[in-house]
Order: structure tokens, then sequence, then C-alpha cells
């Protein structure tokens, strides 16, 4: 699958997490939409997953640690085909199961997730028990740049290099907001390449709001170093709504009937564009 393909289906996954968060009247909608353009390279180009082969031993392994944004770990599992759209479409209503974070009841979910900074720990065990298998699944994390606040993080970074645990991918969103404003007035974290590489960690910067830059990137590692690895994802939060962009509010804002018809306009007329040049 080229990137124009991936782009499009990014564009079809944004439309979608919409439709979901407005229908259920709760979401992360800012966060969901600046992490959705790496699960859709995730899960469409890198990850080896077989939707019908959900037990595989040998599948690569994804935790979502910023587990707030499950709606676009939803969304990108609903156009994986691994999730039903009559389950997604249950979401926010009463005896759905799903919930506000990811749960391992729901077809997909490796770890239940959402008490921020247990993430990378889970996934360090799952690095580890690959090696102590003998299997060559390989683990990927996704964090929050607000989730560098929390300790057990930088626990795991240790285990992580101690391990030499090569086949361990940890990203964080860096899209500088949190809940309570920018991460660097509420709980600096920079710099965060000086930080991780001197964790012993293979450090890498992404553009996450560039589907070329992401697929590039997540290609470009090599899992036979004995050095487990970080990307930087430098995204925007609200990306692809222009009036959610970098506006903090919308960490789990959901958009009034208007304001979903104007996103609504945007995408789908980026989706029109992108139709007619495939």
């Amino acid at each position: 699958m080229n990137t124009s393909e991936l782009k499009l289906i990014a564009e079809r996954n944004r439309k979608r997490l919409l439709e979901v968060i407005c229908s259920a009247n709760a979401g992360h909608t800012g966060g969901d939409l600046s992490c959705l353009n790496v699960l859709t390279a995730l899960y469409f180009h890198t990850l080896d997953i077989d939707g019908e082969k959900l037990d595989d031993p040998d599948r690569d392994r994804f935790i979502l640690s910023k587990g707030h944004c499950a709606e676009a770990l939803f969304v990108t599992l609903e156009a994986k085909g691994i999730l039903k759209k009559e389950t997604l479409d249950t979401l926010g209503h009463f005896g759905s199961p799903l919930g506000g974070h990811p749960t391992v009841n729901v077809p997909g979910i490796e770890v239940s997730s959402g008490a921020l900074g247990h993430g990378l720990s889970i996934g360090v065990g799952m690095a580890l028990a690959a090696r102590m298998d003998g299997r060559q699944y390989r683990t990927f994390v996704l964090m929050g740049d607000g989730e560098q606040g929390e300790g057990s993080i930088y626990e795991a970074a240790m285990a992580g290099n101690q391990f030499k645990l090569g086949n361990l991918v940890a990203i964080i969103d860096r899209n500088h907001l949190q809940i309570s404003g920018d991460t660097e007035d509420v709980m600096a974290i920079e710099d965060i390449r000086e930080k991780w590489s001197a964790f012993g960690w293979e450090v890498t910067d992404m553009d996450g709001d560039d589907i070329d830059d992401i697929v590039e990137k997540l290609d470009s590692l090599s899992f036979g170093t004995g050095k487990p690895h970080l990307l930087i994802s430098h995204t925007t939060k609200g990306k692809g709504v222009s009036y959610m962009e970098n506006v903090a509010k919308w960490h789990h804002g959901v958009p009034c009937a208007e304001q979903y018809a104007e996103a609504m306009k945007e995408i789908e007329s980026r989706i029109m564009i992108m139709e007619e040049a495939l």
C-alpha cells in the first residue's frame, strides 16, 4: 500500500472518528486527531497483525498507553476489519462493550489502558517475553507527551536499555498540549532527545502529521542493534479540523452540530480530492 492510499485511509478514519465522538457525545477529540496518522501507518503499513488470527503468538503487539484516545484506536481497528461497525456504533451508549479507554474484552486490544504511565512498562515486559520465548514479534507503545510526567515511564526506559530490547518501539505523541495547557508550562519535558539518548535509547524525530515521513521513519528502524527505539512524533493537537488545531480546549471537547458540519465539510473535501487522484 502506497502513502497516497494511507493518507486516504487516515482521512476516512478522521471522518469516522468525529461521527462516533458526536454520536457518543464524549471523546478526547484533539488527542485522537493528533495520533490518527501514526495509528493508520502502524496498522496498515508496519504492524504484522492479522485480524483473522488475533491470538497468533508471533503477531506484533501494540499498546495505546495514552488510553484516553481510545476512539482513534477503535476507528483504526474498524477500518482494519478487526472491530465491527455495528459495535463501534454503540460507543457511548448503554450496554456497549466499548468505553472511554481500551479494554481487553474488545477484539484487537492487547492491554487495558488509561492509567497513564503504565503502557511502556507493560511493553518492556512483552518485548522481554518475546526474547525469552524465542519469538520475533515487535512491541510498539504510543504515549502522550503530557504522560511523560509519570515516573514509571523512566523506570521502564531504564529497563528497556538494561535488557537491550531492540524489539521495542516507544512513540511520544508530541502535540505540546495536555488537559491543563502547554506541557512546558505544566511540567516541562524537554529536551526529550537528550533525556532518552542518555537512557540508552535510539531516538528519532518524526513528523507525525505527515504520512510520508511516518512511513519513512518506521521503515528506517533497525531491530538488530539491541537498542530500544523512541520516535518523537511531532504532531498538531486537533489535526485535520482547522478550528481545533493547537487549541487546548479540544483535549476532550465534542463539536456542536454546527461545528460538526464544518469539520465534515473540510474532511470530505480532502477525501474527494484524494479519491480523484487515485
